[in-house]
């Protein structure tokens, strides 16, 4: 190819390439590629601490059926969140709402790569794997977008579980079954998902708003919502010191746990004392909350990969 096309009157026009890729981009945009790197990151950890071992290139497929599952979900949750997207201007750039991507075009994509992604996972390691990335899926989807982001505030408590299943998922990927291990995984994202998604709903509670959506800040306010920031931080951490109690990991995961959840404490801490008027808004242009939301960040990564280490480091 020349990378040229013949224009009506003959001559060579260049290919537009600039588009190609800005569509390209805007499909990549569709399954959330930011929320799926801490999706991958935890199914590999599960996958790698499972004590059953599995073939390198059997494992490197379970993690990209993980990945592909997530976008799938991601895609689905674009397309019947369009409207709200559209609302926020946090989201309204979006594929769909922009109207660069058309809503049953998108729909029809999470479809297709949700099916083939299970029925991968199932051909490549087991059954079982694939029962609970196909109800990762769904609770994704019909539970937390179409059931409870729109009617309650406690979306994001009961919905956390949807992003809690990937480290079961690798572990199951290995195993070929679930324990109490990957479900004290599971309880770690669980409870960590409250107070990540909250601090962000502090300083984006104005696009909620706008949208309806009843996101705590929207219907509690915003002192309230900084309280149970901090009530879960104190709840989240001596769930990270389970797998040390169990026996699965040694004092050294059990120090960085400690370590960690001290510093996610204090951040809960600042978000409860930031200055706030009467109605508990922040006078600071929520500085603590955003600064938490980016700690919590880091925070999982660095508990999972401890976890990782530690238990590679205690098997050998």
């Amino acid at each position: 190819m020349s990378g040229h096309a013949i224009d009506p009157r003959g001559a060579q026009a260049p290919l537009d390439t600039s588009a190609d890729l800005s569509e390209v981009r805007d499909w990549i945009a569709l399954l959330k590629p930011r929320v799926m790197t801490l999706v991958v990151f935890t199914a590999v950890v599960g996958l790698l601490v499972a004590p059953a071992p599995i073939h390198p290139v059997l494992g490197v497929a379970a993690i990209l059926c993980i990945a592909v599952a997530a976008g799938a979900a991601g895609a689905i949750n674009m397309w019947y969140d369009r409207d709200i997207d559209a609302l926020m201007r946090r989201t309204a750039r979006r594929p769909i709402p922009s109207g660069r991507i058309e809503p049953g075009q998108a729909l029809g994509f999470g479809l297709v790569l949700s099916a083939a992604s299970v029925a991968v996972m199932g051909l490549a390691t087991n059954w079982v794997a694939a029962g609970w990335l196909a109800f990762s899926i769904f609770f994704y989807v019909a539970i937390y977008t179409m059931w409870l982001k729109r009617r309650t505030p406690q979306n994001i408590v009961i919905g956390g579980a949807a992003g809690a299943f990937p480290p079961v998922i690798g572990w199951a990927a290995a195993t070929g079954d679930v324990t109490l291990v990957p479900l004290i995984l599971f309880a770690i994202i669980f409870m960590w998902t409250p107070p990540h998604f909250w601090a962000l709903s502090l300083w984006a509670h104005g696009d909620y708003a706008r949208a309806k959506v009843p996101m705590l800040p929207v219907t509690h306010g915003a002192r309230e919502t900084r309280r149970q920031v901090m009530v879960y931080t104190v709840a989240l951490v001596p769930v990270t010191l389970a797998p040390w109690l169990v026996g699965f990991a040694g004092p050294a995961y059990a120090a960085v746990a400690a370590l960690l959840g001290a510093g996610f404490l204090f951040h809960a801490w600042r978000v409860l004392n930031e200055p706030q008027d009467a109605a508990g808004r922040s006078l600071a242009n929520d500085a603590a909350a955003r600064a938490t939301f980016k700690y919590s960040l880091y925070y999982l990564f660095a508990l999972f990969a401890a976890l990782a280490v530690d238990r590679m480091a205690f098997a050998a």
